[in-house]
């Protein structure tokens, strides 16, 4: 984007991505930054707002972050969440302290002073605290807003009304009106509008990826999931035939689904390559039963595969990646003291040959804004809304040895599993859901006859972003249609369980 209304600096919080996603939601665009970053590149943003994210550390620490402190001569409104409110204490001339009670959870918000960051919302309110410091004793020229039991200054104001800072996190759904107060700061203090939405977005990407690509072509490889989807969809509305789309079907995908790839592909018009390469990935697999073994052939062959099929095209310049905002937040080296969670290789390991310019135009976006833009694109919503599904496939739903038998039993279980969600109403409502097979035999009866056949395990999570989750508690009635019909309709199972561990302590994929 030519500017940016709202710059975040990050300074470590586990809830930052949480104040961009609720400013986006109400139409502001904003981005994240490390709290480091150059003041050059805040300037070269034209933002209309600075937002000061929370963190782990007090400000009084030796090794604290600290911004460039240029950011408080910028002339622009500034409003600092629970760390960022302590920074903009010591950095006009107050005092922070250690808390003698520790404000975890919960609290009620009491305003002391009407204005406009509190527009709208009413008082008292619930608000979310989270913190172990606190302002004992206000700079000059700024006042008190608001207090809570804990937290005698839990808002705070210049008398410009210009800088505000929060002892409590508004960005996350218990403070009940958090996303309202965000609102309030984008809109009513530094005069955003709420105009932004993947509509614009859309048009404003297909026009850069005209004016990046030219006459040239993009490499583009599809995994029949959202984000992949969603890009070659975006890549072939701005460029048409210059893409080159190459789906690898390694044949651990779900029942019929290289079907429906390719059938909603061709009603985009859209000229996909399909690459079967299924007897290739089980020979590889053959014998494997380490669950990293298993990952590390899946992703190398791959890259042999896909690497194979790309020589076969000439004058690619670009490659197209489905790079989201959580990947470039959560990737090595970005985004200042965060913990990094991950190291983020769309497409990892690819070979030096491909020397290819990227084009990754998800990269400002969350994953369900990507899900939105394909809706934009009109991507059809069952594919939108499809669950989660691992890189590897089933491979990793399998214990053990892939088969041609075991990838049998679990796609059609799998099936069944996913047509009673929906058919019940319910396939919305969890976050994932998916069959395992254990490889784990038991004795059953059925018929006058004794089985001794595989188990197969169902396992539905609720969740927001996968990084932590409960299991389901889905109707038992819903269990026992899903059991009785894998177990009358795919031969070799004779016995169905359901996982009810949450994350944590277990991960929601069980390899």
């Amino acid at each position: 984007m030519d500017s940016v209304p709202i710059v975040v600096l990050d300074f470590g919080s586990q809830y930052t991505q949480l104040i961009a996603r609720r400013l986006r939601e109400s139409g502001i665009y904003c981005e994240i930054v490390p709290y480091n970053e150059k003041i050059e590149n805040i300037k070269a943003k034209n933002p209309k707002g600075l937002i000061l994210s929370g963190g782990p550390a007090s400000v009084y620490d030796k090794d604290a972050y600290h911004p460039d402190s240029e950011v408080f001569e910028l002339g622009l409104p500034i409003l600092g969440i629970c760390y960022g409110m302590q920074l903009i204490t010591q950095h006009f001339g107050g005092v922070v302290i250690p808390s003698d009670h520790h404000e975890y959870g919960k609290a009620e918000l009491h305003y002391t002073e009407s204005c406009d960051l509190f527009s709208d919302t009413p008082d008292p309110q619930i608000v979310w605290m989270s913190h172990a410091d606190r302002v004992d004793m206000l700079p000059d020229d700024f006042e008190k807003i608001a207090y809570s039991d804990n937290s005698p200054y839990a808002a705070i104001r210049n008398s410009e009304g210009s800088i505000y800072a929060l002892q409590f996190h508004p960005e996350v759904y218990h403070t009940e009106y958090g996303a309202t107060i965000l609102k309030n700061f984008a809109n009513k203090i530094c005069g955003c509008e709420s105009s932004w939405d993947m509509g614009s977005f859309a048009k404003e990407q297909i026009e850069k990826i005209r004016a990046k690509v030219g006459d040239k072509k993009v490499l583009c490889g599809v995994s029949g999931g959202v984000d992949s989807s969603v890009v070659a969809t975006l890549l072939h509305e701005a460029i048409g035939d210059q893409l080159v789309a190459i789906f690898v079907d390694h044949g651990l995908l779900r029942a019929n689904e290289v079907e429906q790839v390719q059938k909603m592909f061709e009603s985009h018009h859209v000229n996909l390559i399909t690459v079967d390469a299924s007897e290739t990935f089980l020979e590889r697999l053959k014998g494997v039963t380490d669950p990293e073994e298993k990952r590390k052939i899946i992703g190398e062959t791959f890259i042999e595969v896909f690497e194979n099929e790309a020589k076969k095209h000439q004058d690619i310049s670009f490659l197209a990646q489905g790079t989201l905002y959580t990947d470039v937040i959560e990737s090595v080296s970005v985004k200042g003291p965060s913990k990094t969670i991950k190291s983020h290789h769309n497409v990892g390991g690819l070979p030096d040959w491909m020397n290819f310019e990227l084009i990754e135009p998800l990269r400002e976006v969350f994953k369900d804004e990507a899900r939105k833009l394909g809706l934009e694109l009109g991507l059809p919503e069952e594919m939108i809304k499809r669950h989660p599904f691992p890189g590897p496939g089933l491979a990793i739903r399998i214990m053990g040895e892939v088969t041609k038998d075991a990838l049998e039993l679990v796609k059609k279980s799998d099936a069944i599993m996913i047509e009673e969600l929906k058919s019940y109403g319910y396939y919305d409502k969890v976050w994932q859901a998916f069959c395992v097979l254990l490889n784990v035999h038991s004795v059953g009866v059925m018929g006058d006859n004794r089985t001794y056949d595989n188990t197969i395990c169902v396992r539905m999570v609720e969740s927001v972003d996968g990084m932590t989750a409960t299991f389901a508690k889905v109707p038992h009635e819903l269990l026992n249609n899903i059991s009785n019909r894998i177990i009358n309709e795919v031969e070799g199972i004779n016995r169905v369980v359901y996982d009810i561990t949450s994350k944590p302590p277990g991960t929601i994929e069980w390899e």
